[in-house]
């Protein structure tokens, strides 16, 4: 968001009785305490909810540091001496009355996409045919409820060149509401269908309230499933022709045909418009699809469970199942048992043979599901995809478990001890050092971390894909990726000119402008890095270049880890502190400075800037003894027996015969290998594993896919559990034994291996 409101602005705007007073502007809102970001310039409203009110969380957004509250008349609430409050009729009003307001600000085009299903998917396809020739505002995910919409309103900016805002109803009458905040010059309408539909007295009241947003608006576009109403529609209504293309189901002609109309009217050619279609992501790409146990095929999206991504789903189950049966499995969770209701009734008129809603606490009955395309469909706090890989036709018998109460007591460890201040910056490069980015990034975005650091692109993709909205930082962006970076709002690391020209140009390209980038010194360590010395000429081109701005500054010590020796960090600290005190005097960009690793941060914590970057730390697993007793391990590894067998003495086991049995022995097969992270150098007791708290040690050469341990001493019996790090084997012996790291342990994890996340 890039507001720019004065307190006065905003009194009038509201019609707010106004507690305090303030000459700071107001540059963006937020309406959850747990998701609040940067607190300066900070707006503040106090919603009411389902089962909370947003009073309940003023004093937590205080705390936090915002200064701007919208209340309620009636809220009774303390009032701090350096906040301001505005005090209104209605919150949800005054949100929507500041959106309103912005939105009247521009006078580029905005078109407003409704419809039962396929909002947010039209959003992104129109995003994907045009982003190369516009400047694109578009709404964030499915925002399009009446506080969804506001939202994305207020994401406009001067920059753009058109906006596509979604609009979703459930009740008769919000239309128009939505319809005089956006104020549409132009329409899309995707498809008709039954969702909400029992809110409404008919048909047609259902589709007359859709097209109340259309009403004043230029022209708006709708399927050609409606051509049969042509003459009756509004003179602004154009009905598009069926486009069909062998990507997708029959059922998104319509929806394609809209799209190339749109196009067209564009003025984008018809040649150009055909390879733009031709070049969308599919539906399947959101979703995941496999094979399951008992001849099943398991549509996995448990992406999200709001009522228009449902939709979409079943669209896609049915036209997966022709001749299946056809099971939908909701994963609800307890803070959205409200909507059952309504989520069953959607399901129900898709008609499948089954569905079944899984409390929380319970398991998904694969073993009575039997030839069927089965959906799953879950909200994102349920972290259901446990139970879906449970239905895989084929497992890997050997996981990764993830303990994310250990990585919170963590990272908890490490606030408590820094300035309430600094930020930290959780590094989850390298798919969060093997613990799987994808889940342990959004749990700690839950848990108020807002900033995070990543390797290259892709990764910050799948973060973003994850449901990450803080800051992603990529460390080692390639310029070939500087348009992922930027379609993305991933925020690079700069480290040498070319680089800095390379990205500036793909900005302008993209007409982009005050795209956030962090600068990179090196101040010793001599890996990447802009030197010392350049900071002028850096500064110089970063000032001269409106397409940037300055977000972050860092540098990287080389022997913070070290406890007996800090001369040669004191005089990385000390070059980086002149880096800094430069750039502060001579910019007006408020950026980030930042140098301390996990452990840096307690050894140098006069030097802690404005934020720390969280490693292998925030997994437990440090070299300082002093520190260790502090963290706990949050990785375990763990396998089962595939098979027991009797070796007599003098036989050979594994490959080359390189391991000759003393005596008559016992050993067990267990499906882990150098393909997985167990190294080769860890043949011929070199390496062991623990079954029943008993060490086995490994005899042969570790193979591919398996090793052989010794289990003489040991009852044991097939699929019992073989411990490979763990309680009894902690990842430092483990890595000890490889003469290796944890770092590398960790990150050379096998990604075929399922992991599992506990919490505690």
């Amino acid at each position: 968001m890039k507001l720019h409101y004065s307190i006065d602005s905003c009194a009038e705007i509201f019609e707010a009785e106004v507690v305090g007073s303030s000459l700071d502007i107001i540059t963006h809102v937020y309406f959850d305490s747990r998701k609040i970001q940067q607190a300066k310039g900070a707006l503040f409203f106090a919603l009411p909810g389902h089962s909370r009110s947003g009073n309940e969380f003023i004093e937590s957004a205080y705390k936090q540091g915002i200064r701007f509250f919208v209340i309620a008349k009636n809220t009774s609430v303390k009032f701090q001496a350096d906040a301001v409050y505005f005090k209104v009729q209605d919150v949800l009003g005054a949100l929507q009355q500041l959106a309103k307001y912005h939105r009247r600000q521009f006078s580029y085009p905005v078109v407003a996409i409704t419809g039962s299903v396929g909002k947010t998917t039209f959003k992104e396809w129109i995003f994907h045919c045009i982003s190369d020739k516009f400047k694109v505002v578009r709404s964030p995910k499915s925002f399009n409820s009446q506080i969804g919409v506001a939202l994305s309103l207020l994401e406009m900016h001067e920059s753009a060149s058109i906006a596509f805002i979604e609009a979703g109803i459930s009740k008769s009458g919000e239309m128009k509401i939505l319809r005089d905040m956006i104020q549409p010059d132009y329409g899309i309408f995707t498809a008709f269908g039954k969702a909400h539909r029992e809110n409404f007295a008919n048909n047609e009241e259902h589709l007359l309230e859709k097209w109340v947003l259309f009403r004043e608006c230029r022209l708006a576009f709708i399927p050609h499933t409606f051509a049969d109403l042509e003459n009756r529609l509004p003179i602004n209504f154009q009905v598009c022709e069926a486009y069909e293309n062998h990507r997708f189901p029959k059922g998104y002609s319509g929806m394609l045909g809209v799209l190339k109309t749109f196009l067209a009217y564009l003025q984008f050619e018809p040649e150009e418009i055909r390879e733009r279609i031709d070049s969308l992501p599919t539906l399947a790409l959101r979703m995941e699809v496999f094979e399951g146990i008992n001849g099943n095929t398991i549509i996995n999206d448990t992406y999200n469970l709001d009522l228009d991504a449902l939709s979409e789903a079943l669209i896609y189950q049915r036209q997966l199942a022709p001749e299946k049966k056809r099971i939908v499995v909701i994963g609800l969770s307890e803070k959205h048992s409200h909507e059952r209701l309504e989520i069953e009734r959607l399901i129900s008129s898709f008609d499948p043979d089954e569905f079944h809603f899984i409390p929380e606490g319970k398991s998904i009955p694969w073993e009575n599901f039997h030839q069927a395309v089965v959906l799953v469909k879950a909200h994102r706090d349920r972290a259901f995809e446990y139970e879906v890989a449970r239905g895989k036709a084929l497992k890997h018998r050997t996981i990764v478990e993830i303990n994310l109460s250990a990585i919170k007591h963590n990272v908890s460890f490490y606030q408590s001890r820094l300035p309430k201040e600094v930020k930290i910056l959780a590094m989850v490069k390298a798919s969060s050092y093997g613990s799987g980015a994808e889940k342990i990034a959004p749990y700690l975005q839950h848990a108020g971390i807002t900033h995070f650091g990543v390797a290259f692109a892709d990764e910050g993709v799948e973060l973003r894909n994850a449901g990450i909205t803080g800051s992603i930082v990529v460390m080692n962006p390639d310029p070939e990726h500087s348009d992922l970076i930027i379609e993305h709002q991933l925020e690079p690391a700069i480290y040498s000119f070319e680089q800095l020209d390379e990205f500036i140009t793909a900005l302008i390209h993209r007409k982009t402008s005050a795209y956030p980038i962090h600068l990179k010194f090196d101040t010793g360590m001599h890996r990447l890095g802009f030197a010392p010395a350049d900071k002028e000429r850096v500064l110089a081109i970063v000032n001269s270049q409106p397409e940037v701005r300055i977000q972050g500054v860092y540098s990287h010590l080389a022997d913070a880890d070290n406890p007996n020796q800090n001369t040669f960090t004191q005089k990385q600290l000390a070059i980086f502190d002149s880096i800094v005190s430069y750039f502060r005097a001579h910019t007006s960009d408020s950026f980030l400075a930042h140098i301390l690793n996990s452990e840096g941060s307690l050894r140098y914590p006069e030097s802690c800037y404005d934020m720390i970057r969280l490693g292998i730390s925030m997994y437990g697993y440090t070299e300082n003894k002093a520190l260790k007793p502090s963290l706990q391990a949050s990785v375990s590894w763990y396998s089962s027996i595939s098979q027991i067998k009797n070796v007599p003495k003098g036989d050979f086991i594994g490959y080359g015969c390189s391991y000759e049995a003393p005596e008559d022995m016992t050993i067990a097969i267990v499906p882990v290998g150098y393909a997985d992270g167990f190294r080769r150098s860890l043949s011929n007791g070199k390496g062991s594993v623990f079954i029943h708290g008993i060490k086995c040690p490994v005899v042969g050469r570790v193979c591919m896919d398996m090793i052989m341990v010794d289990i003489s001493s040991v009852t044991a019996k097939v699929n019992d559990q073989v411990e490979i790090i763990g309680v009894n084997q902690p990842m430092e012996v483990f890595a000890k034994a490889m003469e290796t790291i944890p770092y590398e342990v960790m990150t050379g994890l096998s990604r075929r291996m399922h992991r599992v996340y506990v919490e505690e």
